[in-house]
């Protein structure tokens, strides 16, 4: 039989619904695949309970005679951001270790109605705050890639360097992400999976504990384009009970897919040549352009004049609102309380959040407190809202010309654990090409375009209009179809 943790989410929720093989041979399996991988660090809590409670019940279902759920039979990681009931949930941070939800975020339940299971929480840097999964108060995690005849661990891209890990690895056929300025897209490059962030407000953020409020949304990582569509209907949906829940019936992307270009035409911002980058992610993205042109697009040049802005503007807003989000820890309520002997209030806050917050937590608490301040709101917080406004600005403009851009994704290949942890700024400017869509709350998407000279993927980004996942999902099937990405880490771990 075919080794079923070569199987994406389709193939898997195909496969059970016609009988090839149960729920519960694909669930044991992945569970004995993630229970052999403790080496890359990718799942801080394992549940394998959970995944074969989905199994049976969906081959239960199949037995008898009954329709089956979207995604019956398939086992998927989730990101530990997302509250479970009866299941620890930390973000990745000391100050939550040993906090259990008593209720269920949004999206894991729309994914759970759906009829998936859950391998286990995956590892990510810590509140979702880093590039490369280095902040994570559990231990780093570790890319499967390896560069040839180079042992020495690379990142596997952040927030979400769990998530991309475990699909890239094959511990999961699919995973939960989160993308507050390129958290799920710049993973998805780094590790040659595809993930998508959709418009903001498509998923919940009802349960997913908070970044930054006005940026974080959800969104699928898997291995192909079909598969992230596949488990983007099941996240999406309303939801009463998250203000910012886009009320949308949410479209059948699947079923829509399609990799005929013709009439469509696709923009290249000039402005994301940048300096410095590297003649192999240039030559991928002028391969990209010859991939669309044959799927039937024109492509035009647009300008986003104010996208050098983006990075700063994100980098004062992201913290400000991490810094009011992150208040809430206080050793009060839930999670790590530290009281030294004949302490009072303000002792046990500052006490507890120094012994529970990571470095680079405290870095951006201080900036966003900073920005916040009386004196220097305005000169900072208000002007990179304004900026935030030209930017999304600049898109509507650009899309008055073209339906989808056409962007690099990341500024490089995978890089070395510890290579760039010593400065912040060469580590903030991995999310160069991903800040701009998120400020301005657009869908994009990640997929692999080819392999950089030492073997190690590269990816496409696909930026679109809002609410047009479908337009984002097309262009990047035509390109996954011409790319024929194929490659993946050889099992080291």
């Amino acid at each position: 039989m075919t080794d079923l943790t070569t199987l994406g989410i389709a193939a898997i929720r195909d496969g059970v619904r016609d009988g090839q093989f149960k729920a519960r041979e694909v669930a044991e399996a992945f569970n004995a695949k993630v229970a052999a991988a403790d080496q890359l660090n990718a799942f801080l809590v394992k549940t394998p309970d959970h995944a074969l409670a989905a199994a049976d019940a969906a081959d239960a279902a199949r037995a008898a005679g009954e329709t089956l759920k979207p995604l019956a039979g398939v086992p998927i990681g989730m990101k530990d951001l997302f509250a479970t009931k009866g299941v620890a949930t930390t973000a990745a941070s000391k100050i939550l270790e040993g906090f259990v939800p008593p209720y269920e975020s949004t999206v894991s339940q729309n994914l759970w109605n759906a009829g998936a299971g859950m391998l286990g929480k995956l590892n990510l840097d810590q509140f979702a705050m880093g590039s490369s999964n280095e902040t994570s108060a559990f231990g780093n995690v570790i890319s499967p890639w390896r560069r040839p005849n180079d042992t020495a661990p690379l990142a596997p891209g952040g927030s979400s360097g769990g998530s991309s890990t475990a699909v890239s690895a094959g511990l999961a056929p699919g995973a939960t992400g989160t993308d507050t300025g390129g958290s799920i897209r710049q993973p998805a490059a780094f590790t040659g999976i595809s993930g998508i962030k959709p418009t903001y407000g498509r998923c919940s953020r009802w349960g997913t504990i908070a970044f930054a409020s006005s940026l974080d949304q959800a969104g699928p990582m898997a291995r192909d384009v079909r598969d992230c569509a596949i488990m983007l209907e099941a996240m999406a949906g309303f939801d009463a009970k998250d203000a910012t829940s886009l009320k949308l019936d949410v479209p059948n992307w699947e079923a829509a897919l399609s990799v005929d270009l013709k009439g469509k035409k696709v923009g290249v911002p000039k402005e994301y040549r940048v300096d410095g980058m590297p003649a192999e992610i240039e030559a991928l993205w002028q391969q990209g352009i010859v991939w669309l042109r044959d799927a039937g697009a024109e492509i035009v040049e647009v300008s986003l004049p104010h996208t050098k802005y983006a990075l700063p503007a994100y980098y004062i807003i992201a913290p400000a609102e991490a810094s009011s989000n992150l208040a809430r820890y206080d050793g009060v309520r839930y999670g790590l309380r530290d009281l030294p002997e004949g302490a009072g209030l303000q002792d046990m806050y500052a006490a507890t959040r120094a012994a529970g917050f990571g470095d680079e937590v405290k870095r951006r608490i201080l900036i966003g407190t900073y920005v916040l301040s009386a004196g220097f709101y305005d000169a900072y917080y208000t002007q990179a809202q304004k900026v935030r406004t030209l930017i999304a600005r600049d898109f509507e403009r650009a899309f008055e010309q073209c339906d989808v851009l056409l962007t690099p994704t990341a500024p490089s290949a995978a890089f070395a654990l510890g290579e760039k942890q010593a400065d912040p700024l060469a580590m903030y400017l991995n999310d160069v090409f991903t800040v701009p869509a998120s400020l301005a709350g657009l869908p994009a998407m990640s997929v692999p375009g080819g392999l950089d000279k030492d073997g190690l993927p590269l990816g496409l980004q696909i930026i679109g209009k809002p609410l047009d996942e479908q337009g984002v999902l097309n262009a990047s099937l035509a390109i996954e179809q011409r790319a024929g990405f194929t490659a993946r880490p050889q099992a080291w771990w």
